[in-house]
């Protein structure tokens, strides 16, 4: 081997390393920390950020008569949770009805259930009121929630998806109704747990 072809030999080798070495990243990370919270899910059971420390978790804001843009964000949410499951990838599902005076646990479980979801890792929390959520919302997930205007029952919330680290920090925001990056938020969710945080 001449010694132009071993120097390419070597350059590729080194390469190579350096590439294998070098971590992924999640570009333009957020870095909001989810306040202390404490809920029950559809079974009752009572759930906390505590509860998820060293989970990697993925958040959003519903209602179960939601009109609107809850029963697709939901309908999303299963779709990414199956493509979670296929790429094997340990990530949890936390949803927070805004309208915790109506979503009692069981008409939570059914509206998971009746769109296809697996509630093995997916709590659909309430059992708060809704000035405790609407500050979940506003102060942890930098999202507005509102009451219903007069004449309607229809809550006001955000329709984003968030990554949240295994430490309670929300470093990702998605578009959960409408072109949803499904590929995105799994390949994120893998970087997070390669890193275990």
């Amino acid at each position: 081997m001449n010694r132009k072809l071993l120097a390419m030999f070597f350059l590729f080798i080194i390469v190579s390393i350096l590439a294998g070495c070098s971590e992924q990243t999640i570009p333009d990370k957020l870095d909001w920390k989810v306040k202390d919270f404490e809920a029950t899910d559809q079974d009752g059971e009572k759930v906390s950020l505590a509860d998820l420390k060293g989970e990697v978790w993925i958040a959003d804001f519903v209602f179960t008569s939601c009109n609107t843009v809850c029963p697709p964000m939901t309908a999303n949410m299963v779709k990414l949770q199956d493509k979670i499951e296929e790429a094997d990838v340990p990530v949890q599902i936390v949803s927070f009805t805004v309208d915790p005076e109506r979503d009692t646990p069981d008409v939570r479980k059914e509206f998971i259930t009746t769109r296809g979801g697996d509630l093995s890792n997916w709590s659909f929390l309430g059992g708060y009121s809704f000035d405790y959520v609407r500050e979940i919302s506003e102060t942890s997930f930098k999202s507005s929630a509102m009451k219903p205007p007069e004449g309607t029952d229809q809550f006001t919330h955000g329709t984003s998806f968030y990554l949240v680290d295994q430490e309670g920090t929300v470093v990702k925001k998605y578009s959960g109704f409408k072109n949803v990056p499904y590929d995105k938020i799994v390949e994120h969710a893998k970087i997070l747990n390669s890193k275990g945080q």
